[in-house]
């Protein structure tokens, strides 16, 4: 079951240009920053509440974000949704008919453990399913 909302992921062309909107006019703190080769990204998590905006920057226009910033442009890229046990969720969700993007988790940022729904049976949206790593 999902417990909350973690964080939208946001496609961005710059990351130091979208700092710039969400550091000086939004007054949200950077919490962590890496570089997720496996992802094809550089992340920042901003904190927002008890929730997160994660910016996005491909580090190529093959990557999954970089296809998604050519077909779509800079804006929303994903919704995800935090869970305590992503494999029990994940067998849920298969056995509720959700196409899987990942049949097993991955590792995201900051040492997550996540799971990406194929938009074309969640409403059209790219949903990330995230089991935070301890302590976080």
């Amino acid at each position: 079951m999902f417990a909350r909302i973690d964080h939208l992921g946001i496609a961005v062309e710059s990351i130091e240009d979208a700092l710039a909107l969400y550091e000086q006019s939004y007054d949200m703190v950077v919490v962590h920053r890496e570089t997720i080769e496996s992802q094809g990204v550089e992340a920042v998590l901003l904190d927002v509440g008890e929730g997160h905006i994660e910016l996005l920057r491909p580090l190529g226009p093959d990557t999954p974000v970089g296809k998604f910033l050519e077909r779509r442009g800079p804006g929303i890229h994903h919704v995800a949704y935090q869970v305590t046990d992503i494999e029990s969720e994940l067998a849920r969700l298969r056995a509720a008919g959700v196409q899987l993007l990942d049949e097993t988790p991955r590792i995201g940022i900051r040492g997550s453990r996540v799971a990406f729904c194929h938009p074309k049976t969640t409403g059209g949206v790219l949903t990330e399913i995230v089991e935070p790593a301890e302590g976080h």
